[in-house]
């Protein structure tokens, strides 16, 4: 059953209420397209008829005493201490009911977590505020980030159909393979939720958890980090891209060509240019979310950069919060997020943009000589 609540804002504001702005809302699970998700969905309507056929029968029996042996018919309430029989079926009917109760249920539970035999394996870790995914057989690996434009989270554009639910780098994978998702996190516990899926697995730093899908049906499907995790949580979105196998194999062979063009830029000769266009990209993508797109900060929790001591004074420095990042603050370590072309494009962007123009730079090769040398 759906309601819809544009239309409810409309007649509620021809009464002269407030204009209104809620979304649709749906009163049951939806079925989802695993067979899980169909599992828990069918556990969950079972249940539900069985606590609406106690209700029925509960609630029944207590309308109908109270109107058969109402005062004003001439009732007298009984006067008895105990009843053996009553006592015995009060006690069995509730265990029968759960035994009832438990058989489905242990059998979804089982099935859910039973990992074994996956055909690809996946380590999701979980990041303030956005996803990491490493396709452990394949040798690559990625982040990804929500591409909701601020324009739109700071209400100055009309919000897009998949507002809050759209990201760079969706993660992909093939339709009927069964997958294992290893989940862990770098910093506070996260939650990966796909509920057209039925997978909600939390993501605890120091820990691997464990979670499986086999998708039926190719489409995109989202979700959320269901765990508040901090002052970006409601931006850090799931993106799902199931597709078909010989579809995945080709693009499964396209990221490992581009990982292996990556670790190639370590050694070319950049310019100031090639790196300031870069690190505008991707300074876009792992460091607005705290410090802002135009570098102004949000403090105390998150210091400018435009103008600050760290983008326009010692390198070395600079360099070393950016890799290692700083204990005590939310300053993250991006030496193990990011490549070494994207850590020195940041870097050079950092120190040339917003009106810091120091004027220099600092090459990939020298990310890749300084991480050694730690």
């Amino acid at each position: 059953m759906r309601v819809h609540a544009k239309r409810a804002g409309a007649l509620l504001g021809g009464l002269s209420f407030p204009a209104l702005s809620l979304a649709d809302w749906t009163v049951n699970m939806t079925p989802g397209v695993t067979g899980t998700s169909n599992d828990i969905f069918d556990l969950h309507m079972t249940i539900f008829w069985i606590c609406v056929a106690i209700g029925v029968v509960v609630f029944g029996i207590m309308f109908w005493s109270i109107f058969a042996y109402r005062k004003s018919r001439g009732a007298k309430p009984a006067n008895f201490h105990e009843n053996t029989l009553v006592e015995v079926l009060w006690t069995l009917i509730p265990l029968v009911i759960l035994i009832v109760m438990a058989i489905p249920a242990t059998t979804t539970l089982i099935d859910m977590y039973d990992t074994t035999e996956s055909d690809i394996d996946i380590k999701v870790t979980g990041y303030q505020w956005k996803w990491q995914y490493e396709y452990i057989n394949e040798d690559f690996g990625y982040f990804s980030n929500t591409t909701t434009p601020s324009e739109q989270i700071n209400n100055r554009q009309v919000k897009g159909e998949n507002y809050l639910l759209e990201v760079d780098n969706p993660m992909v994978i093939p339709v009927g393979k069964k997958v294992r998702f290893l989940l862990t996190a770098n910093d506070v516990i996260h939650s990966w939720w796909v509920p057209a899926f039925g997978v909600k697995k939390d993501a605890i730093p120091g820990f691997i958890n464990e979670a499986w899908t086999r998708v039926d049906k190719a489409g995109i499907y989202r979700g959320q980090c269901a765990e508040l995790c901090g002052r970006n949580h409601g931006f850090m979105p799931v993106v799902v891209k199931a597709v078909p196998e010989e579809e995945y194999n080709v693009w499964v062979a396209e990221q490992k060509a581009a990982a292996e063009k990556e670790r190639e830029l370590t050694q070319k000769d950049w310019t100031m240019e090639e790196l300031m266009e870069r690190g505008e990209k991707a300074y876009a993508s792992a460091c607005a979310a705290c410090h802002q797109a135009d570098g102004s900060g949000a403090p105390p929790a998150f210091p400018a950069l435009k103008g600050s001591a760290i983008a326009t004074g010692d390198m070395a420095a600079h360099l070393d919060i950016v890799v290692n990042g700083k204990s005590g603050t939310a300053m993250q370590a991006f030496g193990g997020q990011l490549n070494e072309a994207d850590l020195a494009a940041i870097i050079t962007y950092e120190r040339n943009a917003w009106g810091n123009k120091v004027g220099d730079m600092v090459t990939p090769k020298e990310i890749f000589d300084y991480k050694n040398a730690q």
